[in-house]
C-alpha cells in the first residue's frame, strides 16, 4: 500500500511559462481518470512538440472559479521555451509570472485533495489570499502510476494586507 507524504510548504515566484500540450474538458468526476489519459497520451507525443524544455516533467494548469469559458477545464502541458509548429490538435497556453503557495504530495492521485486541504489551511494562516481567478499549477515529477503519483501543488496567491488603526491620545 502507498503511504502520501506532503512536503513542507513554502511560497515560490515563477516567471512568465509557455505551455504545450492538450486540454482536457469533462465532468468533474471524471477528471481523476481522464487527466491520467492526456498525460499518457501527451507523453507519447513529445517528440512532436518543438523546443521543450523538460519533456520529463508535465505541467497541469487550472482556474478554479472561470471567469470564461475559455478558462474550463484542465490543461496537461510540458514548458516550451518559444511557440513554433505546434500539433493542430494540441493548444497553446501562457501563463504570467505569478506567486504561489507549493506542497509537494507524492502518494495516491486520488488522495491529492487532502493535500490541497492542508496547503488551502497554510495559505489562511500564513494571512494569503488564494487568487481562484488565476492559473494554478499541478507540476508532475512522476505520473505515470496514479497510485504513487509525485507532484507540486501551485496555489496561487497574493498577500494580505493587515491595516491596523492608531489610536492617538489628545
Amino acid at each position: 500500500m502507498t503511504e502520501t507524504s506532503m512536503q513542507m510548504k513554502s511560497i515560490k515566484q515563477l516567471g512568465e511559462l509557455k505551455l504545450v500540450g492538450f486540454r482536457v474538458l469533462c465532468a468533474a468526476d471524471q477528471y481523476i481518470v481522464q487527466i491520467p489519459k492526456a498525460s499518457v497520451k501527451l507523453s507519447e507525443r513529445i517528440s512532436e512538440i518543438k523546443h521543450a524544455i523538460n519533456p520529463m516533467k508535465l505541467i497541469g494548469a487550472f482556474v478554479v472559479d472561470k471567469e470564461f469559458d475559455e478558462q474550463d477545464g484542465y490543461w496537461v502541458c510540458v514548458e516550451v521555451q518559444e511557440f513554433e509548429n505546434i500539433p493542430t490538435d494540441m493548444v497553446v497556453l501562457t501563463i504570467p509570472s505569478q506567486k504561489y503557495a507549493v506542497l509537494r504530495h507524492r502518494g495516491k492521485n486520488e488522495k491529492i485533495m487532502d493535500s490541497y486541504q492542508h496547503l488551502h489551511k497554510w495559505i489562511e494562516e500564513k494571512n494569503y489570499v488564494r487568487l481562484k481567478n488565476k492559473w494554478h499549477l499541478e507540476i508532475f515529477h512522476s505520473w505515470e502510476n496514479s497510485g504513487n503519483i509525485d507532484v507540486e501543488l501551485f496555489d496561487t496567491i497574493d498577500h494580505q494586507e493587515i491595516i491596523y488603526n492608531s489610536v492617538y491620545n489628545k
